[in-house]
């Protein structure tokens, strides 16, 4: 007959194996899903605290997080503003820019898709024509309106963000000017070489 304390380190000894079997089993059930979590957040289609950022993305008309004019609103002129960036890296073909606005009642509202801009390019001037093919070979796709072009701050309610997103990237797209931000995001997928962000808030 086995004595009492050889009994006990026998079962001590089976619980640590059943408590590191248990650690295991719960490490490889939920790695996956942080990985899939780390691979949301890093998306290029989520831009929202510049974490990413190498280039460098102004506005003569507002600063980063402060309150965008009404001339750049539904209320005003409904013009875009001026831009300008700093040097991309080497290999840039042509940049994209999309600006949008999360806080939206009925999810993402995209207000402006502009791509194939020239790698020429170090500034965007105000007041962009709502043309689907631009003079210096760029192409404007829909907002979420449905139109080409800008189409300016015009919440409902409340104070709302708009992030203008600045992609470089190493080709052109062959996309018409009707593609929308969806097709935009997915030609430029494996072509991104740098971005930047800048955003300003407005409120009705």
């Amino acid at each position: 007959m086995k004595k009492p304390a050889t009994i006990i380190l026998i079962v001590i000894a089976a619980l640590g194996v059943l408590v590191l079997a248990g650690l295991f089993a719960v490490f490889y059930l939920f790695a996956p899903v942080r990985t899939e979590v780390f691979s949301t957040i890093t998306d290029v289609t989520v831009f929202p605290d510049n974490s990413e950022v190498n280039m460098n993305l102004t506005s003569s008309a507002f600063s980063n997080g402060q309150p965008i004019p009404v001339k750049y609103s539904c209320k005003g002129g409904d013009v875009s503003p001026a831009l300008a960036w700093t040097d991309p890296p080497a290999g840039t073909q042509s940049f994209a820019l999309i600006m949008d606005d999360p806080d939206a009642p009925s999810g993402t509202w995209v207000h402006w898709v502009l791509f194939n801009i020239p790698i020429t390019a170090h500034a965007w001037p105000e007041n962009t024509p709502k043309d689907a093919e631009l003079v210096n070979g760029a192409r404007q796709g829909k907002n979420s309106g449905g139109r080409i072009g800008y189409n300016g701050p015009c919440p409902p309610s409340g104070m709302h963000r708009y992030f203008f997103k600045l992609y470089a990237l190493d080709t052109t797209l062959s996309l018409s000017s009707n593609a929308d931000k969806k097709a935009v995001l997915a030609a430029m997928e494996g072509h991104i070489l740098a971005q930047a962000g800048l955003m300003g808030t407005f409120s009705k």
